[in-house]
């Protein structure tokens, strides 16, 4: 795919998906280590049925960093703006994560658009759900 420029994306284009692996303990335990976040609520089956949830899940921030890979793979970091999401739900163990984004508005005084992006498991439950500005040339 060619790198895209403002005046080749229209209101309506889709990013390349990013489709991952179902979620297990290695992940979990190699974001904690990558990030410094070592919450045990993410790490320990003990202390998440403690704290009154089945078993560890994901970090919130590990969502936003794949979703963040999937806008990255359609155009450089340096032309991200602005980065806004919401985390709308828990992403448990074994849950199939995809990544997808679509161009919402195109703002000509910035050359830049504005595209919608959400993560959401293989049973269709949305896990983050928000927008990204992104400057084209």
């Amino acid at each position: 795919m060619n790198a895209p420029t403002f005046d080749s994306v229209q209101v309506g284009d889709e990013l390349p998906a990013l489709a991952l692996s179902a979620v297990d303990r290695t992940t979990l335990a190699l974001f904690a280590g990558a990030s410094g976040d070592h919450n045990p609520i993410h790490i320990d089956i003990d202390f998440a049925r403690k704290a009154g949830m089945p078993d560890v899940f994901a970090h919130g921030m590990l969502g936003m960093a794949w979703v963040s890979r999937m806008v990255t793979g359609w155009a450089p970091q340096a032309q991200m703006r602005c980065y806004d999401v919401r985390f709308a739900g828990i992403t448990h163990l074994g849950n199939v994560i995809r990544c997808s984004g679509k161009v919402v508005e195109k703002l000509e005084a910035e050359r830049c658009v504005r595209v919608e992006v959400q993560s959401a498991n293989q049973y269709g439950q949305t896990k983050i759900a928000g927008d990204v500005l992104v400057v084209l040339p």
